[in-house]
């Protein structure tokens, strides 16, 4: 039962929240009924972290403030992005999987049709050393011959997507997890052969998503990048590339890559609020993107190619970061569109 809390002064009371959710309508209003895909990384809730706490034709017509203009119907504007980390502040594994839960069924409420993709490096990492097994990086991908490619489904599908699953339904929400495998939703093909069993998608088949979003009330979507190849074998495709892929598939309105970094930096380590594909191609050719930020970028470019609304690279460390991207003015970290 809901109790009432004694009347506060008003510094302190409700009316500050009430004046900040007022001041969301017109973000809520452009969301609600459109599709976004949520990429929480295992970067974005491994043990301890920091904690920080085409456009829509809807009324309002809303812009960023600051940065440089987006040449996307909308002229969406974004400023500096939030505040970097205070020192001290830090929060566990399960309070930002929790935050991050509750802002998922919070969109839902708002009539947001959120699809999550996880990933789960540092978890599949954590696995194969507890069992013995070596595997490298290249080119910011994880190369998997078949032992490690069974130990990353196992892990991937099974204990990081159930237990984010079961954060969302404790949270209120109804999440189903699935995988790439499940329904032929990610058929996938071998990348390269130096990386072994790393996949890379060449048919979706969003059937299942469609199904679980015309339900009512409707079901979250919670999806494992562990897909099949073309001989059903099992195929480990990046995060970031299957939540690309599928935000083009589902013609989502924004594509949200969480990770344990502000967003995109420059050569100074200054945060870039606000870049076109073509920046973005050339932070990858000049090398001033490195390892994990490669893929992701890549991704970026994609799906804008594929009629993604934009693509936002922000800090899943801080609590609520999706909140201040799609619901308020100053937005958080790397717009690209």
């Amino acid at each position: 039962m809901l109790k009432r809390r004694k009347n506060e002064t008003a510094k302190n009371s409700g009316w500050a929240s009430a004046k900040t959710l007022s001041e969301a309508l017109p973000f809520i209003q452009r969301y609600s009924g459109k599709t976004v895909v949520i990429k929480f990384g295992g970067n974005a809730f491994g043990d301890v972290k920091r904690r920080g706490g085409s456009e829509s034709d809807r009324p309002g017509n809303i812009k960023r403030r600051g940065g440089s203009e987006s040449d996307r119907p909308g002229n969406i504007k974004r400023r500096g992005g939030i505040e970097s980390d205070r020192p001290g502040n830090i929060q566990t594994d399960a309070d930002l999987t929790r935050a991050f839960a509750n802002d998922v069924v919070l969109l839902k409420q708002f009539g947001v049709r959120p699809v999550i993709v996880h990933g789960g490096g540092p978890q599949i990492g954590s696995m194969l050393k507890r069992l013995g097994i070596k595997s490298e990086f290249k080119d910011g991908l994880r190369g998997s011959d078949l032992e490690t490619v069974e130990v990353a489904e196992m892990v991937l599908s099974g204990a990081v997507n159930k237990s984010l699953v079961a954060a969302i339904n404790q949270a209120g929400g109804r999440a189903v997890g699935l995988s790439g495998r499940d329904a032929g939703l990610i058929r996938a093909t071998k990348l390269r052969d130096d990386l072994g069993f790393a996949g890379k998608p060449n048919k979706i088949d969003t059937s299942v998503l469609d199904v679980l979003a015309s339900a009512d009330p409707g079901f979250i979507p919670v999806v494992s990048p562990i897909s099949s190849g073309e001989g059903g074998e099992i195929l480990n495709v990046n995060a970031d590339t299957a939540a690309g892929v599928l935000a083009g598939a589902l013609g989502a309105e924004r594509l949200m890559l969480l990770t344990d970094i502000e967003g995109v930096m420059d050569a100074d380590g200054n945060l870039l609020t606000s870049l076109s594909p073509e920046h973005v191609s050339a932070l990858i050719k000049d090398g001033t993107a490195k390892g994990g930020m490669i893929p992701k970028l890549q991704t970026a470019i994609e799906a804008c190619k594929s009629g993604v609304g934009a693509v936002v690279i922000l800090d899943g460390r801080r609590s609520h970061g999706l909140l201040v991207e799609l619901f308020t003015d100053p937005g958080a970290g790397t717009l690209i569109s």
